[in-house]
């Protein structure tokens, strides 16, 4: 139970193995510290992993959670999230994913799954208010994501008489056959990254569909409908939520990242791609696209829909364009919608898919392994990538990804990747912070968990973006903020309101030569932020997610609060991951980026790496083996009693 509106008040354990349902405790105190979404997920690992469990052992526990604001009508508000062990990195990780899923189980009474043990043989779950079956889902074995989606609806219609409203989640044949980057999906859409479906599938968990008949409630209607209106106003007016990402989605990007240098290129080799053009967001607008979609709730519609055979399927993202088209060497924009649907349907990540194979390309050219793949050609890539969900075949050892491929044929030092999980589609060498932000990640090689920094250097203002200054300090207060958005169930682009228009202007601008001359004293004002959260008592329109926790769900919020709420999320996730091992020797990134400038001519073009990770550990009040300490996790409410006794 809950004195909020906004939750449910209810969290339940499944286990699998003994098919028992158990309420897990979760009180308003756990709410008011952890919010919800991958804080909440990240909380829930820490009290109970010990750091002996194994990502693909029974003992591993998948959590699927909401925020306070998902099912609330707030925009973007229909996210979840599932956080795991994953098989790729062996420490925490978690995904986040649009769709519908949230919104319905919400209306199936539950703010979150924790799911534990391992069905005896391949099953999927149905979730209906206090109702759970287990269905036998032998017949659904080796279907792609469609067709399963299809399949368990149709199950659902016949069985109630009726058509049923209810979100999904499932995986493809790459989870059932342990593809370590399986991704599970809901709708089009994917919780991608770090192999969750991989998890999935060692449970013989093949899906979960939820419905029901509960309703979200409502601190106070009228502020709340007053709130969102002139949010949903805010954002239809920004250049890049109201113009850029409706008219072409993230492809928008791919130009100015082709400017900036950040557009990965044969395999990072490089940061400019000659035939950028023909894969770009405008030729993907005039060219491909046939409508605009977004997920429930969203006002912004970025997911393009293009026509891939006799199928309408979701378009490819920036990532997959990158990686796919430059990243390989190709330049055809109807095949990488092709490989994007493909690779969807047999439920894979194409960041690390894509990565993979650029490595081995690589690889392969430099006589490490030969395995016939080389940039450029692509002719055969579907079979490839069929092989990889199949593991038959070089698809058995692709399916693995570039860090245990290279830990046994060589080639580390371009093998894109950290912690074991492979980089997104921004060069870091044109954008020094981000280049941190993927190293200290508490997921691995991950754009958003990092902070996404790149949106300041890059994208928007070019703040210095080949120099150290205040990156590390930057890097930890856009991943606190991002950490809080998005355990309250919200899109990160709803965050962009925080940068006005203004702030997206050309690296030449007056705005950007200003902010470059204030660089050296952000630092320490961010620091004084860090330090002292709760002197912030004000809240920044720019920021209106602390309004609607106030309004929607009753909760008292102010921008202090909501950045600690986002500083805890993030130590504890890095706590759980100290348990596995990680330290300061883990936050590395590959010698191309940090050893090998991408410019020859300019020495700057390469990531300074250790000099920032002191700096940014530092600011995080972390030792310098890059751990929160007993003291710290105490001041921000993490350790148990004995644990803080201890620390006394």
């Amino acid at each position: 139970m809950t004195n909020y509106a906004g939750y449910m008040g209810k969290v339940i354990r499944l286990d699998l193995s003994s098919r028992s349902v158990s309420e897990y405790p979760w009180t308003d105190r756990d709410r008011q510290l952890y919010l919800g979404g991958k804080a909440m997920a990240s909380k829930i690992m820490y009290d109970n992993f010990t750091g002996s469990e194994k990502p693909l052992e029974p003992e591993n526990i998948i959590v699927i959670s909401t925020g306070p604001l998902t099912g609330t009508g707030a925009p973007s508000s229909s996210r979840f999230n599932i956080s795991t062990l994953s098989p790729q990195t062996g420490i925490t990780t978690s995904s986040n994913c649009g769709g519908n899923f949230g919104h319905y189980l919400k209306k199936a009474g539950y703010d979150a799954l924790i799911i534990a043990g391992k069905c005896e043989k391949l099953t999927w779950v149905e979730i209906h208010n206090d109702i759970i079956k287990f269905h036998d889902a032998e017949e659904l074995k080796g279907l792609c994501t469609t067709p399963t989606q299809e399949s368990i609806q149709q199950k659902l219609d016949e069985e109630r008489g009726c058509e049923v409203k209810c979100g999904k989640v499932v995986i493809g044949p790459a989870g059932e056959n342990l593809v370590k980057y399986a991704s599970v999906f809901s709708n089009e859409r994917a919780a991608g990254r770090a192999g969750v479906g991989c998890v999935f599938g060692s449970k013989n968990l093949k899906g979960i569909a939820v419905s029901g008949t509960h309703e979200v409630s409502i601190y106070d209607l009228q502020k709340t409908h007053e709130l969102f209106e002139k949010w949903v106003e805010t954002l239809k007016k920004h250049p890049l939520t109201g113009n850029q990402l409706p008219k072409m989605g993230t492809a928008g990007l791919v130009t100015t990242m082709q400017m900036r240098g950040l557009l990965p290129t044969r395999n990072y080799a490089k940061g400019q791609f000659e035939d950028f053009e023909l894969v770009n967001g405008e030729t993907f607008a005039e060219d491909i696209n046939i409508v605009n979609k977004g997920c429930l709730s969203c006002p912004m519609k970025c997911a393009r829909t293009v026509k891939v055979g006799n199928h309408e399927v979701k378009g490819p993202e920036l990532e997959t364009l990158g990686l796919l088209g430059g990243g390989i060497m190709n330049n055809d924009l109807k095949l990488i919608c092709k490989w994007n649907y493909e690779l969807d349907e047999l439920g894979m990540d194409t960041i690390s898919c894509a990565n993979t194979v650029a490595w081995a390309m690589e690889a392969n050219e430099k006589g490490l392994w030969k395995n016939g793949l080389q940039f450029g050609k692509t002719a055969n890539l579907s079979a490839v990538f069929r092989s990889i969900a199949n593991r038959q075949g070089i698809g058995n050892e692709l399916a693995e990804g570039t860090r245990t491929l290279s830990n046994k044929y060589g080639g580390k030092e371009f093998a894109i990747q950290s912690k074991g999980l492979e980089l997104a589609a921004y060069e870091p060498r044109k954008a020094v912070g981000q280049g941190l932000g993927y190293a200290v990640s508490n997921r691995g090689g991950c754009h958003l968990n990092g902070g996404y920094l790149v949106i300041l250097e890059g994208l928007g203002l070019n703040v210095n973006s080949q120099t150290p200054h205040a990156k590390a300090d930057l890097c930890m207060l856009m991943q606190d903020l991002m950490e809080s958005v998005s355990s309250g169930g919200q899109c990160l682009f709803t965050s962009y309101a925080l940068f006005p228009s203004f702030l997206l202007s050309g690296p030449n601008s007056f705005i950007t030569r200003t902010v470059n001359a204030v660089m050296p004293y952000i630092g320490p004002a961010v620091r004084l932020i860090n330090k002292y959260p709760r002197a912030i008592k004000m809240n920044l329109p720019l920021l209106p997610h602390t309004y609607a926790l106030k309004y929607a769900v009753g909760m008292k919020m102010d921008l202090g609060r909501f950045i600690r709420i986002g500083e805890r999320s993030y130590n504890v996730e890095r706590a759980v991951n100290a348990k596995f091992g990680v330290n300061a020797s883990c936050d590395t990134l590959p010698k191309r980026l940090t050893d090998v400038p991408q410019d020859p001519k300019d020495p700057k073009t390469k990531v300074p790496l250790e000099t920032m990770k002191k700096t940014y550990y530092k600011a995080r009040g972390w030792g310098s083996d890059g751990l929160p300490g007993a003291r710290k996790l105490q001041k921000l409410e993490i350790a148990s009693d004995a644990e803080q006794e201890e620390a006394v």
